[in-house]
């Protein structure tokens, strides 16, 4: 698969303090890369560096292999949402497309086509101050595709969407991905990061924690948890082999399961007498590794060397 962007030990302070460091990841052609991490982690900071908004103390960063990035070549969905208020929608979107040398005939069919698709249809000639902040927020999206870019990056594309729409957000990008575009997508919401991305690069304190493809870092970091309903005695359940930890809540207990348990077998350990309305084995999610790592337990360094 080729390779559309290249980061390479990028680095990047701010007066005495270093906001990244030594950061190096890729995004490939027809991929959704994730870029993840808790604020501060330096997520920001790495996404302006590769738009050129600012530049870098040292590291490189190139496009399809040249250290030149042709700005019209990419989509930008920044995390602050700013159109013009007073302009209408269809001025915006083909002013915006001009920037990027789109010729102009087309953009206005492709405006049309996705304004019918995001349901604004006949909003064309509606200033964006008219618009909700949702429609405004897909106007904004219109915009940062409206161009056919061949690297999009999209900075918290769903904040703020309703359900319905966050399911046209994620149908569109999936089908960008799915015709070659380049995706790197930055968002708090791991479970959509989970369901969507191919792989993920997280940060935190300007340093990568976790880099790979989704499946192997769920495999390698996640490991398994047991969840049962029922009211049980919390003792009994710490005397159970393989347990690290245990959270409980009212009558729901979660068990977390040593690095390398079979899960099949460890069930044989569970006492008959436990009290179970309800039982499953899963892995943990994407939104738990998160979590892990941004309150510091470290957990992601326990792997060793498998992420650094």
């Amino acid at each position: 698969m080729e390779t559309m962007l290249t980061v390479e030990t990028l680095e990047k302070s701010f007066k005495d303090k270093q906001a990244i460091r030594d950061i190096s990841f890729d995004v490939r052609k027809g991929e959704i890369m994730a870029i993840l991490g808790p604020n501060g982690a330096g997520k920001s900071t790495t996404i302006r560096n590769i738009m050129g908004i600012m530049y870098p103390d040292k590291g490189s960063i190139a496009f399809r292999g040249h250290n030149e990035i042709p700005r019209h070549k990419i989509g930008y969905l920044p995390e602050e949402r700013g159109l013009y208020k007073n302009v209408k929608v269809m001025d915006i979107l083909l002013y915006l497309a001009e920037l990027k040398d789109y010729p102009l005939k087309k953009a206005r069919e492709r405006a049309l086509s996705y304004l019918k698709k995001f349901d604004l249809e006949g909003q064309e000639n509606s200033s964006v101050e008219e618009l909700s902040k949702g429609m405004g927020q897909k106007v904004q999206f219109i915009s940062s595709i409206i161009h056919e870019p061949e690297l999009l990056i999209l900075d918290e594309p769903f904040s703020g969407l309703d359900p319905v729409s966050q399911e046209l957000f994620k149908t569109e990008i999936r089908s960008l991905a799915e015709n070659g575009t380049a995706i790197l997508l930055s968002s708090h919401q791991m479970n959509l990061v989970e369901e969507m991305c191919d792989r993920l690069f997280m940060m935190h304190n300007g340093k990568r924690v976790i880099y790979g493809d989704m499946d192997d870092v769920k495999e390698k970091y996640a490991n398994f948890k047991c969840t049962i309903r029922g009211k049980n005695d919390p003792h009994v359940l710490e005397n159970l082999p393989d347990v690290e930890r245990i959270k409980q809540d009212e009558d729901t207990s979660v068990l977390y399961l040593a690095r390398d348990v079979h899960p099949v077998s460890w069930l044989k350990h569970l006492p008959e007498s436990l009290s179970v309305q309800e039982l499953s084995i899963d892995r943990i999610s994407l939104h738990e590794i998160f979590i892990d790592i941004a309150t510091d337990q470290n957990l992601a360094q326990k792997e060793g060397a498998a992420y650094a």
